[in-house]
């Protein structure tokens, strides 16, 4: 758990190395940080805010979408593509940013055995499931947007699911010749529910805008489609829109009657990219 990554750990205020106090960890310029009773760590600055992450509602219904193995296939490819990188790459922590429930960091280090991971996201409901999800896990709140609470050159590989990315800090964070390894929706994801129900759409030029964001920091280093189908019950379904983004922007009253009027399973793509880049 937190002790198998307090190593590679930086204090969000001097980012300096953090050490292990009973339940608090701390740094030398007297920074303190306590350790929740749940198991994570907040390493968030003090004018930062929780407001923006997954909700309760949110996380549990990415539980219980993943747990079912509707998105195995993802998590298959990404533990492979993984092991791929680790094989020549440096060693080191297994840095997960955006982790959520540590679902697919879980998955990954099942693939890699020994390596430490980190689970980093702003959600704390996320980061006390995260703390559970596998016995090298070290659950950390904080902000993907601001400077990571790691030090430099600690991790031999990130990965990043779905979730927010920091070009800049990913590379700090990277050792020479560690990689990144980015899962991205490709405009064909669960098109079916987007035109039935109304859902965010993912852009035509997203793949082109991340490698646009990441090419001055990161070299593209190889990339594959996964793409497959689910046969999805109505129960399902609310919960894939519940556990996304789109549970931010749907109307539930209106959600409620186009999905009456799916047929029962309904068959969605699921249709990701997972792309690896190179420090």
């Amino acid at each position: 758990m937190l002790q198998d990554i307090e190593p590679y750990l930086a204090c969000p205020h001097c980012a300096q190395a953090l050490t292990p106090d009973g339940r608090t960890l701390r740094c030398p310029a007297g920074h303190s940080h306590d350790i929740a009773k749940q198991g994570y760590v907040s390493l968030l600055a003090g004018d930062a805010h929780t407001g923006t992450g997954d909700t309760a509602g949110m996380v549990a219904a990415r539980s219980d979408f993943l747990a079912a193995g509707h998105y195995r296939p993802i998590a298959d490819a990404l533990a492979e593509a993984a092991a791929e990188a680790s094989a020549t790459g440096p060693g080191g922590l297994v840095a997960d940013l955006g982790a959520g429930t540590g679902h697919y960091l879980a998955h990954v280090l099942d693939a890699l055995p020994g390596r430490p991971g980190a689970a980093l996201d702003i959600s704390k409901y996320a980061l006390r499931r995260a703390a559970r999800a596998h016995d090298r896990i070290g659950a950390v709140v904080c902000d993907a947007w601001r400077p990571l609470p790691l030090l430099d050159a600690c991790a031999g590989l990130v990965l990043n699911v779905f979730a927010p990315r920091n070009g800049p800090e990913i590379r700090r964070v990277l050792r020479p010749g560690g990689t990144l390894l980015l899962v991205s929706p490709t405009p064909r994801h669960l098109r079916e529910l987007v035109t039935a129900l109304g859902l965010l759409s993912v852009d035509e030029e997203k793949q082109r805008r991340i490698d646009e964001k990441l090419g001055p920091h990161l070299t593209p280093a190889g990339r594959r489609e996964v793409e497959f189908t689910l046969r999805l019950s109505a129960e399902d379904v609310r919960t894939v829109v519940g556990m996304g983004p789109s549970a931010w922007h749907t109307d539930p009253d209106r959600l409620a009657e186009r999905l009456a009027a799916l047929p029962e399973p309904v068959e969605v793509t699921a249709s990701v990219t997972v792309a690896a880049y190179r420090r």
